[in-house]
């Protein structure tokens, strides 16, 4: 079991490295041909910061795992919000300037809130992966318009357009983009297969591994981009990340298991992980908006995300 769990480990570091470089590729083959790096920002970025979950999800549903997939959805954007933002606000408190941002977050509410809807019954059929996914391509569509009309000096375009790979030549990001687009299934189906075993072993079900063991893990590399961003006083893009995440979690992610494996689902995922999730949802937005001017979420509001993570994991396991 040691082994496996160093399986587990090695095979989610390859993952995460690969969404690395296929963002990184292909936000440079996005921006060389002329792309605004907003555009590249809310849509290519934050899709890429949910790779990991949506081919974690799509092998998971290709195994017949549906739980373990819901599980991914619900439990990355808990762990998102709860522990990524709990630890980065601890860290230094975030201040949410960007209009851009309090445009997102109802987006993210409403998809929250039709998750739990579709899951409420118990069961996720395919109808509703398709409303998803088409949900997916609306967002994205969306999430364009927004950029091309943002407020001029809204601190989220400078702070996007840093981030943006310049100068890299359009063969090497085609590379780093195919390197990307091999590796993340290839290290999604070893890495699922890994996590089953270990939930096997110690009797999980294949809700709490999806919630716990695989949804931290996923959400690592946001953990590591949004410490980065406060430490580069780059506020509003890492609070942006976490908004394009949970959004494409929902959207995305949860389709892969409507898509390609409905059925009836775990009833501890409708009944409580997806309050759970929209709990803290409504619970980031209260603190992050101000109407009035900029917001920040300070320690204390930082140290009740994280307490809400802690105690999330005693409700799994009890």
């Amino acid at each position: 079991m040691i082994l496996e769990a160093c399986y587990f480990l090695v095979w989610l570091i390859v993952l995460s490295w690969a969404a690395d470089r296929f963002v990184f590729g292909a936000s440079a083959l996005a921006k060389n041909i002329g792309v605004s790096p907003m555009i590249i920002g809310l849509t290519i970025v934050a899709m890429g910061s949910s790779a990991p979950e949506i081919m974690v999800a799509a092998t998971a549903s290709l195994n017949g795992s549906t739980d373990t997939a819901v599980g991914n959805a619900l439990g990355s954007n808990i762990t998102n919000i709860a522990l990524v933002l709990g630890l980065t606000a601890l860290l230094k408190p975030l201040t949410v300037a960007s209009s851009t941002l309090k445009k997102e977050m109802p987006i993210l509410l409403l998809v929250s809130s039709l998750a739990v809807y579709f899951l409420s019954d118990q069961i996720l059929d395919k109808t509703e992966g398709i409303i998803l996914i088409i949900m997916f391509f609306s967002v994205i569509g969306g999430l364009t318009w927004i950029s091309l009309h943002m407020e001029k000096g809204d601190p989220l375009q400078s702070e996007t357009e840093d981030e943006i790979p310049s100068g890299v030549p359009t063969s090497k990001a085609i590379i780093w983009l195919i390197v990307g687009m091999i590796l993340l299934p290839l290290s999604a189906h070893f890495m699922v297969n890994s996590a089953e075993i270990i939930a096997r072993y110690f009797g999980l079900s294949e809700l709490v591994i999806g919630l716990t063991i695989i949804a931290i893990g996923t959400s690592l590399p946001e953990l590591a981009a949004c410490i980065a961003g406060v430490l580069k006083n780059e506020d509003d893009l890492a609070l942006g990340n976490i908004i394009g995440s949970n959004i494409f979690n929902i959207l995305a992610v949860l389709a892969m298991p409507g898509l390609i494996a409905p059925g009836e689902i775990d009833i501890n995922a409708a009944n409580r992980d997806g309050y759970v999730m929209l709990g803290l949802t409504v619970l980031l937005i209260i603190f992050s908006f101000n109407f009035r001017g900029t917001r920040r979420i300070n320690r204390y509001e930082a140290f009740c995300l994280f307490s809400c993570f802690i105690g999330y994991q005693f409700l799994v396991f009890a």
